[in-house]
């Protein structure tokens, strides 16, 4: 793992949710426990509606913690109710973390391959329904990352779980002196309780 990355993550131990958000994340535990108890794969797709912000950042980030907690056979899919492209911005907060990013596509929704080791296996970032070929059928867990998709997709064809893990939109910052410092605090939110997560896996 990159040692900017490996220090990233090594400063997001302080985070303690309150008893609501800790009800939340216990079920997502729960799920991730159950399934490496029984030598299953671990397949988390991170939904939201566009699939261009908060989706990306918290399937990356999964996957990173998990590999930096050596939690085997986790695999991290994002999707959207529809697609759109991954926002550029996202990229830009990600590198500025530590990941290596370079596109193997442009167009309207260019083709990204997301790096947090030199021998890691890269993480393809582009925006597509949840549904999309490239995500998991079945036995997967849906993790909603925002309000908007939560309250108008309440069911996700072969989730097992459904679970509403939802974050502000960074997009309310685009344009504004704020954006770049908005873009990184949300990520860090995300991370920091993703770690939370992952550490508790035994």
């Amino acid at each position: 793992m990159f040692n900017e990355i490996k220090e990233c993550i090594e400063g997001l131990n302080g985070y303690r949710p309150d008893a609501d958000r800790l009800r939340i994340l216990q079920i997502l535990i729960n799920f991730i426990q159950e399934k490496k108890d029984k030598g299953e794969n671990i397949d988390l797709n991170f939904v939201c509606t566009h699939n261009s912000r908060r989706s990306h950042l918290s399937q990356i980030w999964a996957q990173t913690i998990a590999a930096y907690f050596e939690i085997p056979n986790v695999y991290c899919y994002s999707g959207g109710t529809e697609a759109t492209a991954l926002f550029p911005k996202i990229a830009e907060t990600l590198v500025s973390s530590g990941f290596k990013i370079s596109k193997l596509s442009d167009g309207n929704n260019p083709i990204y391959s997301i790096k947090y080791g030199a021998n890691s296996q890269p993480i393809i970032g582009f925006s597509k329904t949840y549904d999309h070929s490239f995500n998991p059928e079945s036995n997967f867990s849906a993790i909603m990352t925002c309000g908007h998709a939560d309250e108008n997709c309440p069911y996700i064809p072969g989730a097992e779980r459904r679970i509403p893990l939802t974050f502000n939109d960074p997009k309310a910052f685009d344009g504004t002196e704020q954006q770049t410092e908005k873009y990184m605090e949300r990520s860090l939110e995300i991370a920091s309780q993703l770690y939370y997560i992952f550490s508790k896996i035994v």
